[in-house]
């Protein structure tokens, strides 16, 4: 037992060493949001994470930390690393260095199904639904309930899923339609139901408005919020920075595969962002990373 105890407190050690990119910990004393200071341990923490692709670095010391009740908004141009970032956390990658820390544990996630045991929900900005079976079927896709005949339980499928769906959006009433008619803001209402019905206390958005109108973005939004409002912690990927700044507490830009900086976004303009994006710029009111650019006056 001995052992495991000194097993256990070295992964914080070894990562002394790498403190000059643990810029999330600077963040800490600004309050992204209501009970920061009252909870203190990040809901995860992504601390120096490395991949390269054929001696290419993909994400290059990354780190990123995320509270419950939070969205982080995760920006950049096309190959800034920051889908790879995500992919390793929901294990659909495994990284070359770097470690992942959850409530201030340290977890192995190297599938899938670590991520997912872990409360690790992604969705993909195709929704991976089965278009032609309904709500409920697309629910419990993989997971179905059975009767005591071995059949399928269609009455308690559909129970749970007006049940979850009516947490998330009390008007949706077309639960015997396949969802491939049903508009896209609906679509992603499922999407998110089928990740938060079982259990997801960290929720991995890819792009979730692109192809959407403005009264689906706005539907959409309003999902964000009611997931904030339960705890749930939001790494939201996107191009749009109206998406961004109208959604995340805090966002962090990457630029080739480093970090650029971390800022609250009611403190940065759109200006600042695309500085960070485009040059690699920090704005004072941005906590710099790695990728930042230093030379800057």
């Amino acid at each position: 037992m001995a052992k495991k105890a000194t097993k256990k407190t070295s992964p914080r050690k070894t990562s002394a060493s790498a403190e000059i990119h643990d810029i999330p910990s600077a963040v800490k004393g600004a309050e992204p949001h209501k009970n920061v200071r009252e909870r203190g341990t990040p809901l995860i923490e992504m601390r120096d994470i490395s991949i390269a692709f054929g001696g290419i670095k993909a994400v290059d010391h990354a780190t990123v930390d995320l509270y419950p009740g939070e969205v982080v908004g995760l920006l950049g141009h096309n190959g800034a690393g920051k889908s790879t970032l995500i992919k390793v956390l929901s294990g659909a990658y495994k990284r070359d260095a770097g470690q992942i820390f959850i409530n201030g544990d340290e977890v192995a996630i190297t599938n899938p199904r670590d991520a997912k045991a872990l409360g690790i929900e992604t969705i993909y900005q195709t929704l991976a639904l089965a278009d032609n079976v309904d709500a409920a079927a697309n629910l419990y896709l993989g997971r179905e309930l059975k009767t005591n005949f071995g059949t399928l339980d269609d009455v308690a499928m559909e129970a749970e899923c007006r049940k979850v769906m009516h947490r998330l959006n009390p008007n949706f009433r077309r639960f015997k339609e396949p969802v491939i008619k049903l508009s896209g803001g609906q679509r992603q209402s499922v999407a998110i139901a089928r990740a938060i019905h079982f259990n997801a206390r960290i929720l991995i958005m890819d792009e979730p408005t692109a192809a959407l109108g403005p009264a689906e973005t706005a539907q959409v939004g309003e999902l964000i919020k009611q997931l904030k409002a339960e705890g749930i912690g939001i790494f939201l990927i996107s191009h749009d920075l109206h998406d961004v700044f109208d959604l995340a507490d805090r966002l962090c830009v990457m630029k080739n595969g480093k970090v650029v900086g971390t800022a609250h976004t009611k403190d940065v303009s759109h200006d600042d962002v695309l500085g960070m994006i485009i040059a690699g710029k920090c704005p004072k009111a941005a906590i710099p990373g790695p990728g930042a650019m230093r030379e800057a006056a």
